[in-house]
């Protein structure tokens, strides 16, 4: 069964780093150092620096959304002389400015997981194909549901407010899949359709996603369909349905594929998961910055696209015809966190 997860021998050819990288320091600047996905992406960045002789400094907001931390730490990153920073943007549009500075001193900036907006604001960006992730659940849920997706009620549970672009390419990829006019993909929120009960935000996290759940389902105690933004709000939402005894009735999808995401697949939490490779992402991040040092080549994106595309793959026990998917016994050999 063919997946998007393994890259070809020529793109890792291409993304080869020089065994040592003397006197080299590099940044990884993350969301949070609580959430499994950046902190296996730390571990892997981590792991790759030391490899290769870079003096890794590690920065991260306290909170999702935490735009004035990350900036902050760019400004550090370039008084301390940085060949290269890895950053997962809080604030898209706001960071631009910030990143232009280190780039107009001479720093590699790649943006990992989240690109930026524009995405050409930074030198690169290595990152899960977000709209794919989503599109995948989408694709699936309604297959999964049959004839009565006609009759869907959704529940919408995103990031932000702010709408960093992850979070709007997730919803719009899992609405699409779905079947469901997005009406401006640059955004969500705007949809017409009426199964779409509503989007409500959840910062990430399990009690945002509880939270969630409940202002939801308030406004319709008949939802079927859960889409969620990551698996701890998944979490979440699963604890609300859970104390209406609606737990057994209500489909859940989810992305990012952590090991405790895929063990709730398993379980019977969330119906099916995008698993993503944050430990991939960092480690092929801290590469591209040794090879910059070397001889100042800059990584390309995967052909086809605005961006170097690390993978992703449906999980799920569940499996529906015409859409690729890996059971929970591959999810967990590949599962992160």
């Amino acid at each position: 069964m063919k997946t998007t997860l393994f890259m070809g021998a020529a793109a890792l050819a291409m993304m080869a780093a020089p065994a040592m990288a003397q006197s080299v320091s590099a940044c990884l600047i993350t969301k949070t150092d609580t959430n499994p996905f950046f902190v296996k992406m730390k571990e892997g960045a981590s792991a790759k620096a030391a490899e290769l002789g870079i003096d890794l400094k590690t920065y991260a907001g306290k909170i999702d959304g935490d735009h004035e931390s990350q900036v902050a730490a760019i400004e550090a990153c370039v008084a301390d002389g940085a060949k290269g920073i890895l950053l997962t943007a809080s604030d898209t549009k706001a960071i631009v400015d910030a990143v232009q500075q280190a780039r107009d001193a001479g720093i590699l900036v790649i943006a990992l997981d989240t690109p930026l907006d524009p995405i050409d604001a930074a030198d690169a960006t290595f990152a899960t194909d977000n709209f794919k992730a989503g599109e995948l659940i989408g694709q699936w849920a309604k297959a999964s549901m049959g004839d009565a997706a006609a009759n869907a009620k959704i529940a919408m549970l995103d990031l932000s407010i702010s709408q960093p672009s992850v979070d709007v390419l997730r919803d719009q990829g899992f609405l699409t899949g779905f079947g469901i006019d997005t009406v401006d993909v640059a955004k969500w929120g705007d949809e017409t359709d009426e199964r779409i009960v509503g989007n409500e935000v959840t910062s990430g996290n399990e009690e945002g996603g509880l939270k969630a759940m409940e202002a939801l389902l308030a406004k319709d105690p008949e939802i079927n369909l859960v889409y969620t933004i990551n698996e701890p709000s998944a979490a979440g939402a699963y604890e609300a349905l859970k104390a209406i005894g609606r737990e057994g009735d209500v489909m859940i999808v989810s992305v990012d594929g952590g090991c405790p995401g895929v063990a709730d697949v398993k379980d019977g939490v969330i119906g099916a998961t995008s698993q993503q490779y944050p430990l991939q992402m960092a480690s092929l991040g801290v590469e591209a910055i040794a090879k910059f040092a070397a001889d100042g080549t800059k990584p390309m994106p995967t052909e086809g696209k605005d961006f170097f595309d690390t993978g992703v793959a449906l999980i799920t026990d569940k499996p529906v015809e015409g859409v690729e998917s890996l059971d929970t016994t591959k999810g967990a050999e590949l599962c992160w966190g």
